[in-house]
């Protein structure tokens, strides 16, 4: 149960107060992500080539992806509960903090050749990631329902900065790492350990008032105090098929977007390119992850969130097809394809949030978020795992064709519910 502080009134009566706490809102969110952005690009783009180079396997490469997601999943559902319980201040200091912890884990796990610390701790950093993901929700709390898509997108974009700059400081903290004694490929977790602890102290001192806290006590104020608790309830329960639907996209686009991208470094090192072009391939790849965000929040707030959604998987099946006719020395195709596989997750995250956000209500959204984004790590998770089987018995090229046609049962998906039924937001707060 969430207490709330005497100051709270004063939102609850100001709509004033509210925009103003909208907007730092979204500023506090955007620092943080800069922050988190460079935390989550480190094992993403050496992860896998860390494990392979301490197990001497390339079967089990997709395994650090898999720990990595389920401590996402782990994460993401205890994230959740703190949140819907505490508010979004103490989730999300926890969940990066958290993540700090186990990058440092890493490196440890590096310097000591230890392949059990080296799991447990990908387990642990898994936290920092699945937080920098419902660091996006933050924003929607006091957003009216035309802006949702927006304020999701201004969180995501901001991710940019910070998730392309990472990958491109692979070779340099590689350098850094081995002048201190640390394996080159624990360097880039020496920038995720540092940017994850900004990230959650950022949290956990500029986030007051707590907007989830604010938004509880507006929808609170605003409920009829002449209805009973069971009709409330029943008049505010979360829309189920729009749950569904949102769910159902952005696990699509999650195991596509996973399995593809944990491979593409093992394959382009199979092919005798350097760590330079595999973090330049990856950086870019995590560009087109978040920088399209903004347009993307506008366009899934003007034109629709089924649009959107058939978008994702049209441009998810592109990218699974450029991806495995590429030539393996060709740069410039590997980034065309790995840039699209970033923009088709972008469309499915923004626009199935969306979703997710129209379809619950506050008197349990944060914690049927973090719940949601538990399935979402999960399928990147299977993603992740299979991915490395795939390519160790088949090939890269089969790998990235199968993800692709993976991706176009979102558009069946989506235009059977958009028939069935439209989505509508059970509830908003007056944020005028």
């Amino acid at each position: 149960m969430i207490h709330e502080p005497h100051n709270i009134r004063g939102y609850v009566d100001s709509p004033d107060l509210q925009r103003k706490l909208y907007r730092r809102t979204l500023l506090i969110v955007v620092i943080s992500q800069i922050f988190g952005g460079a935390g989550l690009a480190a094992g993403v783009t050496v992860g896998a080539l860390l494990a392979q180079d301490m197990l001497g396997t390339e079967s089990l490469t997709g395994v650090p992806a898999a720990l990595l997601t389920l401590g996402s999943a782990a994460a993401a559902l205890l994230v959740g509960r703190l949140s819907q319980r505490y508010g979004r201040r103490l989730g999300l200091a926890a969940g990066f903090l958290a993540g700090g912890i186990g990058a440092i884990g890493v490196i440890l796990a590096a310097v000591n050749h230890s392949i059990v610390l080296l799991f447990a701790s990908l387990l642990i950093y898994g936290a920092g990631t699945a937080t920098n993901l419902l660091a996006r929700y933050a924003g929607t709390d006091l957003a009216k329902p035309t802006q949702r898509a927006k304020a999701i997108s201004i969180a995501m974009v901001s991710t940019t900065f910070g998730a392309v700059a990472g990958p491109n400081l692979v070779e340099v903290m590689g350098r850094f790492a081995t002048s201190i004694g640390v394996p080159a490929l624990a360097g880039p977790f020496i920038i995720a350990a540092g940017a994850f602890l900004l990230a959650g102290m950022v949290f956990f001192i500029f986030l007051r008032p707590d907007p989830f806290v604010v938004a509880k006590a507006i929808y609170k104020a605003q409920s009829d105090p002449g209805q009973s608790a069971a009709a409330q309830t029943k008049s505010h329960k979360n829309n189920n098929r729009g749950l569904v639907i949102g769910a159902t996209v952005m696990i699509l686009t999650q195991i596509v977007m996973v399995a593809i991208m944990t491979m593409t470094p093992i394959h382009m090192k199979h092919h005798g390119h350097s760590l330079g072009d595999v973090g330049l391939v990856i950086g870019i790849h995590i560009g087109f992850m978040y920088f399209p965000s903004l347009i993307t929040g506008i366009l899934v707030d003007k034109i629709g969130r089924a649009a959107m959604s058939i978008a994702s998987g049209g441009i998810l099946l592109l990218a699974g097809i450029i991806a495995a006719i590429a030539p393996a020395d060709s740069m410039f195709v590997l980034i065309t394809a790995l840039a699209l596989l970033g923009l088709g997750w972008n469309f499915g995250l923004i626009s199935g949030t969306a979703l997710i956000v129209d379809a619950t209500d506050l008197a349990t959204r944060a914690k049927t978020q973090g719940t949601i984004d538990v399935l979402v790590a999960l399928a990147g998770a299977s993603g992740g795992a299979l991915s490395g089987m795939v390519v160790a018995h088949s090939s890269y090229a089969t790998l990235s064709l199968s993800g692709g046609c993976l991706a176009l049962l979102l558009i069946p998906v989506v235009i059977w519910s958009h028939k069935k039924q439209k989505v509508v937001a059970p509830d908003s707060i007056s944020v005028n």
